[in-house]
């Protein structure tokens, strides 16, 4: 990338259906969209032809259905096979990152989950090594203790596949931990460790999700718009531009398309 892009977490709520939603990204000055495949990897041939020729940023969520650590075998090869089908369809359509939530710990032994857990990327890797382009694959840091996928964890992954990067949603990680992770210093730490341990190719390359958050002892409740949270969003940007952080920041607050153009307008005055 040779950015910081500023991305919607799907179509923008004034607008009806990918064409429209494209005309306002482009009338608000925005750099793309993350496609939600909520349900399953579904997109008609007119949204194909909308996104393809869009000349924007475009990353993907896989459906929330899934989990690499399920105790039913069936369920993690379905797992598996809508992470494939996720990267597939977003390689297609000329995306350039998927994410996804890996998985529960589900009462288990954490090192346990990580193997497992691994296992299945292995194998996504494996199918999807035969893609036109690259396309990284993403775990997603999480946003409650019973949910696979600290830094700490989603790095470690990161370096035991060429393909496979973070996706680091800061405001998971605000919740995960009941309010830390919330200043200028702990947001450079990130980057500072992503570097140090992943290269340079994983700050010229981001994928980061950013909204307001409620949360409590267990973690995350519930997305809010920035200005309604203490999500310190202004110190995170300042962050980013003080690293030279290039790739995609996707904005997940409820009033998507408002808070996206907030944080685009905030990085580029300073």
């Amino acid at each position: 990338m040779d950015k910081l892009n500023f991305l919607t977490a799907g179509v923008p709520l004034r607008a009806k259906g990918y064409d429209d939603g494209f005309q306002v990204l482009n009338n608000m000055g925005l750099d793309g969209m993350e496609l939600e495949f909520v349900r399953g990897v579904r997109i008609s041939d007119k949204s194909r032809v909308a996104v393809s020729s869009s000349n924007k940023v475009i990353t993907a969520h896989a459906p929330f259905y899934v989990n690499l650590n399920s105790r039913e075998e069936d369920k993690v090869e379905a797992s598996i096979q809508r992470i494939i089908e996720t990267a597939q369809t977003t390689n297609e359509l000329g995306g350039f990152s998927i994410t996804f939530h890996a998985g529960f710990y589900l009462g288990m032994d954490s090192e346990l989950v990580y193997k497992k857990i691994s296992e299945g990327i292995n194998i996504i890797t494996k199918e999807l090594s035969n893609v036109n382009n690259k396309i990284w694959i993403r775990p997603e840091t999480t946003g409650k203790a019973t949910q696979w996928g600290d830094l700490e964890e989603i790095i470690r992954l990161s370096k035991e596949y060429e393909t496979v990067l973070p996706c680091v949603d800061f405001s998971h990680l605000h919740a995960r931990y009941n309010g830390i992770s919330n200043t200028y210093d702990e947001f450079a730490a990130i980057f500072d460790k992503i570097g140090n341990e992943l290269g340079q190719v994983a700050l010229d390359n981001f994928h980061a999700h950013i909204a307001g958050i409620e949360y409590g002892a267990k973690g995350e409740k519930k997305h809010l718009n920035l200005e309604e949270s203490d999500m310190n969003y202004k110190d995170l940007l300042k962050a980013f531009k003080n690293f030279g952080i290039k790739g995609a920041i996707v904005c997940e607050s409820p009033n998507i398309e408002e808070d996206t153009k907030l944080m685009r307008e905030y990085y580029l005055s300073l």
